[in-house]
């Protein structure tokens, strides 16, 4: 566990740089400077973009990850990479086509509830172009095992990139309208830097001969193209939903509800970047003793660090809400809880969705993910008319719940392997014993002051409890060295 440590760490640095800059566009710049309409639709044309994406990189990302590892000689390996990097081209041209033929047909059905998104349709299909070759060439990184370069630009490039926009906007130097077309240009620009380095760690010999299992390799991305397809409905349907059904307002103090739920997740996303190659090379050499300790001991460090960032989020909102001075978008302080859990829930799963993805049995994936995100529809179709935005936050809170059991239970009878134990038990009294204690009272000092003044106290009592009651031998490694 040696280099997920060592990497993951860099990678939790990144995003929380990240966050932080995020924070500052999300709580204070896109409210002030492209006030609420602008802010909703920039959301909105991004989460539809990331409804695309999946479609239009063909899932050649995922792809790479499971294969790569298999291939132990050059050619076959620069066979593989020639190859992989044109797939996605299979569905890109033929959409690019399309849009352009239907582009009013498309540009009606998706402004009849806001007529501002109209405008803006050719954004959607441009970023979603972007993302999905930068996520092909970041994969390409991660199987060399550099994930901290590909990272920073995944997490912060793009954060620093709408941070200076909106000082521009702030200046008169661009206009609101004009924002989301400089934005994407960026986009593009990341694209170019993710390619030049990823060519620096491995260049390939350009091969025209297709790898022996390309059969294989097309199926298999087909296949996680579907899946991806479905599972990214999940992350941002609700986000697209909300304006069929609401002021497009409340797709910003959503989106702030979220990006402040989500920062749950940052370590998850910082280990799974090195973490899904090793599940996937573990499975590639049956090496399943490594994949079962990989499969608990990431499930237990995940719901340990990421329970930690859950109660700092829950148990200060009150006071970060404050700071933000707009009682609108305290509105949705609910979907903050809401949402953190769904994502607690998620991470608890450890690397089993990498295990999904990577083994002979990915092809469930496809209906797990049909089934999510039909479930989630239907869900926020009802739920959002009866609560509002509080209504999608429940709904994808029942559906990460429900499946996470059913991937659990599946992994289970068909490897004999599984992420919970005793201890898990123990992790999450942990977390719901300090939530309910320091949920008990509310300190009456500067909003500031009361989330520095608050944090220490649950940091101390948190980390005590996990160190003392020995809920992770890792953890405990890690502290020791660091009092040492």
């Amino acid at each position: 566990m040696g280099i997920v440590i060592k990497q993951t760490s860099r990678n939790i640095f990144t995003i929380s740089i990240a966050l932080i800059i995020g924070a500052i566009n999300t709580l204070y710049f896109y409210p002030e400077f492209l006030k609420d309409e602008y802010y909703g639709l920039v959301v909105f044309l991004l989460a539809t973009s990331n409804l695309l994406q999946p479609l239009m990189s063909l899932g050649a990302q995922h792809t790479i990850i499971k294969f790569y590892s298999s291939f132990k000689d050059k050619k076959s390996k620069d066979s593989f990479l020639s190859s992989i990097v044109f797939i996605p081209l299979l569905i890109i041209l033929p959409v690019s086509y399309l849009v352009t033929q239907v582009h009013d047909l498309i540009g009606d059905f998706l402004s009849m509830q806001n007529p501002i998104i109209e405008s803006y349709v050719w954004i959607i299909f441009l970023v979603a172009f972007a993302t999905s070759y930068f996520e092909v060439f970041y994969a390409w990184s991660r199987v060399q095992l550099k994930s901290v370069f590909g990272n920073v630009l995944k997490e912060i490039y793009p954060r620093i990139s709408v941070f200076f926009l909106l000082v521009l906007v702030s200046q008169d130097l661009i206009t609101k309208e004009n924002f989301i077309w400089w934005l994407t240009g960026l986009y593009y620009l990341r694209l170019l830097i993710m390619i030049g380095y990823s060519l620096s760690l491995y260049k390939p010999s350009l091969s025209y001969t297709l790898p022996k299992n390309f059969k294989e390799i097309v199926s298999y991305s087909i296949y996680i193209l579907l899946a991806g397809s479905a599972a990214s409905l999940l992350i941002d349907i609700d986000k697209y939903m909300i304006p069929q059904k609401e002021a497009i307002s409340q797709t910003a103090y959503y989106a702030v509800a979220v990006f402040i739920a989500t920062v749950v997740e940052i370590p998850g996303r910082a280990m799974f970047q090195i973490l899904n190659p090793m599940v996937a090379k573990a499975i590639n050499n049956n090496d399943f003793n490594n994949l079962n300790d990989l499969y608990q001991r990431s499930s237990s460090n995940l719901l340990i660090i990421c329970g930690f960032f859950f109660l700092l989020i829950n148990l200060n909102i009150v006071s970060f809400y404050k700071l933000m001075n707009n009682e609108f978008y305290s509105d949705a302080i609910l979907v903050v809880l809401i949402i953190s859990i769904a994502k607690l829930i998620q991470m608890s799963f450890g690397c089993g969705p990498a295990i999904l993805a990577t083994s002979s049995f990915y092809k469930i994936t496809l209906p797990f993910s049909i089934s999510m995100a039909i479930s989630v529809y239907f869900l926020n179709d009802y739920l959002i008319d009866l609560y509002g935005i509080n209504g999608a936050a429940i709904s994808t809170l029942i559906v990460l719940f429900l499946f996470t059991i059913l991937k659990v239970l599946y992994i289970n009878f068909k490897l004999k392997i599984h992420p919970y134990n005793l201890n898990t038990i123990k992790i999450i009294s942990v977390i719901c014993l300090v939530y309910f204690v320091f949920g008990l009272f509310q300190l009456d000092f500067d909003p500031l002051f009361n989330i520095i003044l608050k944090s220490i106290f649950i940091s101390l009592v948190y980390i005590s409890l996990v160190y003392f009651l020995k809920l992770s031998k890792t953890i405990n490694n890690t502290i020791d060295s660091l009092i040492k």
